[in-house]
Parts: structure tokens; sequence; C-alpha cells
């Protein structure tokens, strides 16, 4: 048993808090800014928290959308979706295409598509690097019990990569993540967070 000091509970009776902290346990988390077209050459745009990179070689992405969304059910009909690098600069944009509405989100949020080299779906042309994905599967999630969820996972290979070149370091060519200012979702209604150089520090795995 965890003593007194310890807050406990079952996420399934509820975590007596305000805001479920879980979400900013495990974060802040790298934000899937998703782009994709449907059949009919339509773009789509939206953001997405639950998002990571899964292996080296190939490079394969997944994000999860609580919600059979519009970005899921593009992926199922085309195989194909861009993830773009949402950054300071760009947070109003990412989060105004946060909005279920109907129509163009690339337009809503004033924001330019980028035609790309593999894949159907346009990059956005103001985010400094995009990775265009083939979709490798799209997965509903189940509970523990075998319960389906209103959850949807989409796993893609990266096929190709576009990096503002003023993002590589002129000394090794190296990807300079600071430099690109990238956001973070943490836990709550509206925390984000953002990477400066003050917070990298160095720490090389042992031999």
């Amino acid at each position: 048993m965890m003593g007194n000091t310890m807050h406990s509970y079952e996420p399934c009776k509820g975590s007596g808090l305000r805001h479920d902290p879980i979400a900013a346990i495990l974060g802040p988390r790298p934000i899937g800014w998703i782009s994709t077209c449907d059949d009919q050459g339509r773009p789509n745009l939206a953001p997405y928290s639950f998002f990571n990179v899964f292996n080296y070689r190939p490079p394969i992405v997944a994000f999860s959308s609580v919600g059979y969304k519009d970005t899921v059910r593009n992926v199922q009909a085309t195989g194909e979706f861009v993830y773009n690098l949402a950054t300071r600069a760009l947070a109003d944009a990412v989060n105004a295409t946060s909005a279920e509405v109907a129509g163009d989100e690339f337009q809503l949020a004033g924001l330019t598509p980028r035609g790309s080299a593999l894949v159907r779906p346009p990059a956005v042309g103001q985010s400094p690097v995009a990775m265009e994905c083939k979709a490798i599967e799209v997965r509903q999630m189940q509970d523990h019990l075998g319960g389906a969820l209103d959850t949807w996972m989409v796993f893609g290979e990266v096929v190709m990569v576009h990096i503002d070149r003023a993002l590589l370091s002129a000394a090794d060519g190296n990807y300079d993540t600071t430099a690109a200012q990238p956001i973070l979702r943490g836990g709550g209604p509206a925390d984000y967070f953002e990477i400066t150089p003050q917070a990298r520090f160095l720490m090389r795995r042992p031999s």
C-alpha cells in the first residue's frame, strides 16, 4: 500500500482532482499537426496531442484521435497524411485548426498549403518541417477487457522529410531542435510548453 503522502486512485473511478493528471504527468507531449485530404482532394488540418515517433528505420510515427474524425476518415480513404511541425510562431494557427468546423482549416487559420512530393495531402507552407507519411495501420483501440473505445490509432511510415535549412547547423549539419521552437501539449485545459536553449542538457548513454 502507498503511504499517506501519495494521492492514489483508479482511473475508472475518477481521479478526484479538477483535471485528469495523467496527460500532465506524461507530458509535455509533441503535437502531431496532421494534414490530410479526402478522396475528392479536399484538404483537412488538425492537431493531435497524442503523437510520437516509434521506430528509426523505417521511421514510423503514430497519433491517436479521440473520436472518429475527418483526419482518420481521410487516412483510411487515401492511405496518406503529412506531419507538420507546430512551432511557437504558429501556435495560434495550430489552435485555430483544432476547432471542429466545416470547411478548409488552412483558409480558416490563414495558412498556405504547400504541395507534397510523394503523397497527395499538402503540407503547411509556414511550418519549417514536414514529414510525408504512408499509412501502415488504422486501429480502433480497446480497453483491457476488449471493449471498443471511440479512439483511433493511426500508424504511418515517413517516406519524405522536408526541413528548413535554417534549422540545420552549419558546423555539423545536425538539426537544431531549439531553433525550431516547437510547442508541446501539457495537461489541463490550456497548458502548452515551448523548448528553449536554456532547457537543454547533455547526457550520453553508457557504453
